[in-house]
């Protein structure tokens, strides 16, 4: 079962799961606002994406532009990184979509069919 993480009232996140409902794709729905991925899950998912750390932030978001993360990440390591992704879902890119050998960050409908279709 793959794992939909979304925060509900973000329209990427919306669009998202339209595409998974149209394409018949079952997940299970996890909001991230109360819901926060942990430090663990989200070591788990940096290393399964192949990803820079960096996408995993929401670099749009007011609370990243609030705490100047532009400037601070990158002086700070990977540890401190994911420490501070844990604290808030707000932080981190939306929505992610978690298989058994893949992450997806982010909605780009190409990959996602790439991947799912």
């Amino acid at each position: 079962m793959l794992n939909f993480i979304c925060y509900p009232k973000c329209t990427t996140c919306q669009k998202a799961k339209k595409w998974l409902d149209d394409n018949n794709i079952q997940y299970e729905l996890r909001d991230i606002k109360p819901d926060n991925p942990t430090f663990d899950e989200l070591l788990k998912w940096y290393k399964q994406s192949q990803q820079p750390l960096k996408s995993f932030f929401n670099t749009s978001g007011l609370l990243y532009k609030a705490l100047d993360l532009k400037n601070k990440l990158p002086q700070m390591s990977e540890k401190q990184m994911l420490e501070l992704l844990s604290t808030d879902g707000m932080l981190v890119k939306r929505p992610l979509l978690i298989g058994d050998n893949f992450v997806l960050i982010g909605f780009k409908q190409t990959e996602w069919e790439e991947k799912l279709i």
